[in-house]
């Protein structure tokens, strides 16, 4: 009984804000805990999310916007340690949206246009305008952007960002959104359209399914192949952070923190197979694809992804939102630059 106190003294006790999906729900309910971490979970939508973390520091332990985090070290903010976790990924420039009379019909067109996005430093907004540039020739300069999230409640409202050189961010008004210029015609376009409620996106109507809005991509799935196929790329999103001062505390935290989401990304991994095998077993999937889907795309970790966040960071560097390079031992703690 003494033994049993003790260790049950001995967990800490962190804080996390996190978002949902396969690869987290191990985590959020605690079927898979770090060693010696007692996790008290924050369920979120990544918008609102980022802008509590950056703005209050609210939470221990969170996921962060890659662009963001990049940003906040590039202009000395220390208070978060990087960790090596990333849970989300999507080919983001596939979801841009255009108005059906713009002429757009290709994104070469989206020279001229105007653009809508709810953030323009959001890791989204990031990876869609670099795959825009370095696959099609459409340089950030080249559009009109207008920003929906205020300066009050905006990632950038916490890290002090200011439009790069040559690149022209207009606000939104406060009566508007995304969504209504959209349908007004006021907005060419809309890069990384986001409906889901929360307390920073403000945009409600369903502009997939509207009949004056079409994709940029007219198969987005068929683009996302390509890109990848070509670029090895598949575009990370969200990773994760924790403060300063527990991880210079608690250094131990860092790898089994890592650990445990590796932990719940191998528990998503064999979940889905078990999901599908039905599916093989009666001949709805062939045979083959039991081998693809037991191909692991998500993994965390420096050397998994190295290609990736060097990408991001040349990106960012190059529309303006960094001053210099970022590299990654400026990002991550140190016991991760191995893993």
């Amino acid at each position: 009984m003494l033994n049993k106190k003790v260790k049950t003294l001995m967990r800490l006790q962190f804080s996390i804000g996190i978002t949902s999906n396969p690869r987290t729900w191990p985590i959020i309910d605690a079927q898979i805990k770090p060693d010696g971490i007692d996790l008290v979970p924050t369920v979120l939508h990544p918008s609102e999310l980022f802008w509590r973390q950056l703005r209050y520091s609210e939470f221990d332990i969170s996921e962060m916007s890659v662009s963001s985090l990049m940003i906040a070290r590039s202009k000395g903010d220390e208070r978060f340690v990087g960790i090596p976790v990333f849970t989300t990924r999507l080919f983001f420039h596939t979801t841009t949206l255009v108005r059906r009379d713009a002429g757009i019909n290709s994104p070469a067109d989206l020279k001229g246009k105007r653009v809508g996005v709810p953030e323009y430093q959001q890791t989204a907004a990031l990876w869609s305008r670099g795959v825009l540039q370095h696959e099609f020739g459409v340089h950030p300069k080249d559009m009109e952007f207008w920003m929906e999230r205020s300066p009050a409640r905006s990632h950038g409202g916490a890290t002090g960002f200011k439009p790069p050189p040559g690149v022209t961010v207009n606000q939104i008004p406060a009566e508007k959104s995304i969504g209504s210029m959209m349908l007004a015609g006021e907005l060419d376009a809309v890069i990384f359209y986001l409906v889901d409620p929360n307390l920073i996106d403000r945009s409600t109507v369903d502009l997939h399914s509207h009949p004056d809005i079409k994709p940029l991509f007219p198969d987005p799935l068929a683009e996302g192949v390509r890109f990848y196929r070509k670029t090895g790329l598949y575009p990370i999103n969200h990773g994760m952070v924790i403060k300063r001062e527990l991880a210079e505390k608690h250094p131990w935290a860092i790898t089994n923190i890592l650990k445990a989401f590796n932990q719940a990304n191998d528990l998503a991994n064999r979940q889905r197979m078990e999901h599908v095998d039905y599916h093989i077993e009666t001949g709805l999937l062939p045979a083959e694809a039991k081998q693809a889907l037991s191909t692991p795309i998500v993994a965390h970790g420096i050397n998994a992804n190295r290609h990736v966040l060097e990408t991001i960071a040349q990106y960012s560097l190059e529309q303006g939102l960094t001053p210099r390079l970022m590299k990654l031992d400026e990002l991550f703690a140190a016991s991760m630059m191995a893993q």
